[in-house]
């Protein structure tokens, strides 16, 4: 008996729910259950983290693409400039708004095909490339029983004693020390430099990844961490400890949105179009929250858990357009880096 699937007068998850089930049937044939194919997704090295959501990614796509779905984490963009149509990847997980400019320009990337109108976001969204499936703001993370009064501003964190200790993550290396970058930008403009200088001082060391500096922090040997307004969720859903907390600043936060892209030259183009159809889908967008420890690209606020929609919220959201956030990064980086070299 013949499978006929019908994709007509579907919702766009309706229909994307039909295509992964197509997907599943023919995938369990005997000649592919014999060569399962793999899905090579480049990512980020917070993915396969203790805190990172890659296990649960792959435990979901594998459960109806009957394929392998293989992390490669590190620096994605250089890997991805570097390799060019030869890379091995079929889909890159983690790129932010402020390098898709030059990401667009290397024209290795295919649109996404997904209709991104009805968004969860503070900003709109209409970019055919690359996708965003999750969204927080930059934020500094203390614990309130080492750090009694920490600052109530930026201005506030400038003006702190230098003895407060704070972690950060190389802006060169990490898509977070990047956002800080421009989030400090945002706030100072032509005065960033004075800012930085007043804020290197307090900064008791800059790593390559989040991971470490987040790791550092829960080891209690800094006061602050750079992170993301939403990361006192893990602590709070996952240890029942409450003393970790985001200082909410009235000078705003930078918006950041981590963004998923399929590679025009992949050798799965099914597999790679399927997980991108999956992106959006309520399945995979309602793991983001407790997986990725972030806000979801796409779920109503009313269906976010508790833990997330209680946090505080930043009331002023900063954010460069992709072109903007190119020309500063630059000079950006140039200013920060004087600022540590004195």
């Amino acid at each position: 008996m013949a499978l006929v699937l019908s994709f007509e007068n579907l919702n766009e998850s309706e229909a994307a729910m039909k295509k992964y089930l197509l997907l599943a049937l023919l995938a369990a044939t005997p000649a592919a259950a014999q060569d399962r194919p793999v899905l090579t997704v480049y990512a980020g090295d917070y993915v396969a983290s203790e805190w990172g959501p890659g296990p649960k990614i792959k435990e979901g796509f594998e459960a109806f693409c009957e394929c392998e779905l293989r992390f490669v984490t590190g620096d994605i963009l250089p890997r991805i400039l570097m390799e060019g149509e030869g890379t091995k990847a079929d889909i890159v997980f983690g790129l932010t708004p402020d390098l898709t400019a030059r990401a667009r320009e290397s024209g290795l990337f295919a649109p996404h095909g997904q209709d991104t109108s009805d968004m969860s976001l503070p900003v709109e969204w209409s970019d055919e490339i690359f996708l965003p499936y999750n969204w927080s703001e930059t934020a500094f993370i203390y614990d309130e029983t080492r750090l009694e009064n920490p600052p109530a501003s930026f201005a506030e964190l400038l003006d702190a004693p230098d003895d407060l200790k704070i972690v950060i993550q190389d802006p060169r290396a990490s898509i977070s020390g990047l956002a800080l970058l421009l989030w400090v930008k945002g706030v100072y403009g032509d005065d960033t430099p004075d800012a930085w200088a007043k804020l290197a001082p307090k900064i008791l060391t800059v790593t390559r990844g989040w991971s470490e500096s987040y790791g550092m922090f829960t080891e209690g040997e800094a006061d602050m961490v750079l992170s993301y307004t939403t990361s006192p969720a893990y602590h709070i859903a996952e240890e029942d400890d409450l003393t970790k907390k985001a200082a909410i600043f009235p000078e705003g936060h930078y918006f950041l949105t981590e963004l998923a892209a399929q590679i025009a030259t992949t050798d799965q183009p099914e597999l790679a179009q399927a997980f991108m159809d999956w992106v959006l889908t309520p399945d995979f967008q309602s793991t983001v929250p407790l997986a990725n420890w972030s806000l979801p690209a796409r779920l109503p606020e009313a269906d976010w858990p508790q833990v997330l929609r209680d946090l505080p919220r930043a009331e002023t959201t900063l954010l460069y357009t992709e072109d903007e956030a190119e020309a500063l990064r630059q000079p950006a980086l140039d200013e920060w880096l004087r600022a540590f070299s004195r």
